[in-house]
């Protein structure tokens, strides 16, 4: 491996697949999760970062050497086992946990924050939050207790 983890060999060691397998870490393959965080920076109404921009903004805030093209590459699936030191940086850039490339339960929990977050923007939650900082701490208690049996009662099952 000439001293380089890659996320291949991380997972042989844990669960003895292959580096096929490896590659595609249970329901979801990296290039999936990639490509979800890519989206979800888009849907936050910013728009999607350039592999160039995502590339430079590592190198400089992090110092990893890393490609444009190598980002690109792991997001369409044309390479498929990067570096740790990678895989910790793009996490790190996009503000994941770098299990969140790793184990398939992470991955299920920060993409349901991360839509959780959207549904907040898309249902001008900022407005809501704006009005209620010039409600009493009584009536914001209220407020968010009146949120949490919504949140309940939406999640039960039928």
């Amino acid at each position: 491996m000439h001293g380089r983890a890659t996320c291949a060999s991380l997972l042989m060691g844990v669960v003895g697949r292959s580096k096929k397998e490896a590659g595609v870490v249970g329901a979801f393959s990296i290039a999936e999760k990639l490509d979800r965080l890519f989206r979800q920076a888009r849907a936050a109404g910013r728009t999607e970062p350039s592999y160039m921009a995502v590339a430079e903004a590592i190198r400089t805030d992090q110092g990893v050497p890393i490609s444009h093209t190598y980002i690109w590459q792991l997001r369409t699936g044309k390479r498929d086992n990067p570096t740790v030191q990678h895989l910790t940086a793009l996490a790190r850039y996009f503000g994941v946990p770098v299990a969140y490339f790793l184990d398939d339960e992470q991955t299920r929990r920060v993409d349901g924050q991360l839509e959780l977050l959207q549904t907040l923007r898309d249902a001008g939650v900022t407005e809501i939050a704006m009005r209620a900082a010039d409600v009493s701490p009584r009536g914001r208690d209220t407020i968010s207790e009146l949120i949490r049996k919504v949140w309940e009662s939406e999640r039960r099952p039928d």
